[in-house]
C-alpha cells in the first residue's frame, strides 16, 4: 500500500475529496497510490493538503532498508570508503578561506584515491559551487561601498560558513554516510 493512501485513508479522505482539497486531479492521486513517487509542485500540495511532513509521502530509498547482518567484507570495503570520503570533505578545510580553490584539493585526492563514488562527487559539486557563490556574495558586499568593516566581516562570515558546512558534512558522513549539506544536481 503506498504512503498516500495509508494517510489518505488514516484522515478518512476519499480520493475525490483528496483531489478536490489538493487541487490536483484525481488521475494524479490514483497514480502515486499506484507506486508513481511525487515530486515538486505535487508533492509540496500533497504534503500541505494533508498537513503532513513532504517526506511521509516518499518511500524509504533502498540504501536507508538495511540487513540485520553485513557481510563482514563488505564491510571493510565500507570502512575504506568511507575514510576516503571523509579525508576528500576535510581536505577542504585547508583552503576554505579561498573559495576559488577550496575544490582543488578534493578533486585531487578524488582521483589520486579512485574514489569517484557519488558522494565524493557531491562533495565536490558543493565546493565547486561554494566557489561560485561565496565570490559573488563578497563582490556584492565590496559594489554596495557599504565600508572596510562590512567587507571584512562579510570575509570572516563567509569563510566561517564554509568551514561550518565542511564540518557538518563530516560530522554527518560519520553519523550516516551522506551529506547534510548537498545539492540537488552533481557538476562532475
Amino acid at each position: 500500500m503506498s504512503e498516500l493512501k495509508k494517510i489518505r485513508e488514516a484522515q478518512h479522505l476519499t480520493q475525490e475529496e483528496l483531489a478536490v482539497k489538493s487541487g490536483l486531479s484525481v488521475r494524479t492521486i490514483q497514480r502515486i497510490e499506484s507506486g508513481t513517487i511525487p515530486r515538486g509542485y505535487t508533492l509540496k500540495t500533497l504534503a500541505s493538503s494533508l498537513n503532513i511532513e513532504e517526506d511521509l509521502l516518499v518511500p524509504a530509498a533502498p540504501e536507508e532498508i538495511k540487513n540485520d547482518e553485513p557481510s563482514p567484507i563488505l564491510e571493510k570495503a565500507e570502512a575504506a570508503n568511507d575514510t576516503a570520503v571523509k579525508t576528500i570533505n576535510l581536505s577542504s578545510l585547508p583552503v576554505a578561506w579561498f573559495p576559488v580553490a577550496n575544490f582543488l584539493l578534493p578533486l585531487l585526492l578524488m582521483f589520486c584515491l579512485k574514489e569517484k563514488s557519488p558522494l565524493a562527487k557531491q562533495i565536490i559539486s558543493l565546493q565547486i559551487f561554494l566557489s561560485v557563490l561565496l565570490p559573488v556574495i563578497f563582490m556584492l558586499v565590496v559594489f554596495l561601498k557599504l565600508g572596510h568593516a562590512s567587507v571584512t566581516m562579510t570575509i570572516i562570515l563567509l569563510t566561517l560558513a564554509n568551514i561550518y558546512i565542511i564540518l557538518r558534512n563530516a560530522y554527518e558522513i560519520d553519523r550516516k554516510q551522506k551529506l547534510f549539506y548537498k545539492l540537488n544536481f552533481s557538476l562532475l
